[in-house]
């Protein structure tokens, strides 16, 4: 997850840096071109920064879903969420458990 985080932040860092490399000729106001690079350097910093923050959610998030994928298993064998409307959100089995499976006894 992490290497996501990072991916991502580098693919949105060569997208902001493309539109300049795509301006090759020299500028004849260099108070423009100055501000040009002031702005692509702005906005290095800003997705570096994101990437910063957003890394230590990556793992945390990467954490609840391994939990999660645990917990249910192979997804296959569950249908879609459904939402109530009470709000509840339910997730059913495709084939339901044994009714008499380990825990349970007749009585």
């Amino acid at each position: 997850m992490k290497q996501l985080a990072i991916t991502s932040a580098l693919a949105l860092l060569l997208a902001s840096t493309g539109v300049q490399a795509q301006d090759n000729t020299p500028s004849d106001n260099p108070e423009l071109s100055e501000g040009a690079e002031l702005l692509n350097r702005g906005f290095q910093l800003l997705l570096e920064g994101l990437a910063n923050e957003i890394e230590p959610l990556a793992e945390e998030w990467s954490d609840g879903w391994a939990d999660m994928v645990e917990k249910f298993g192979d997804m296959q064998t569950y249908h879609p969420p459904e939402v109530l409307p009470n709000g509840d959100i339910i997730i059913r089995r495709r084939t339901p458990l044994d009714p008499a499976g380990p825990g349970e006894t007749d009585i």
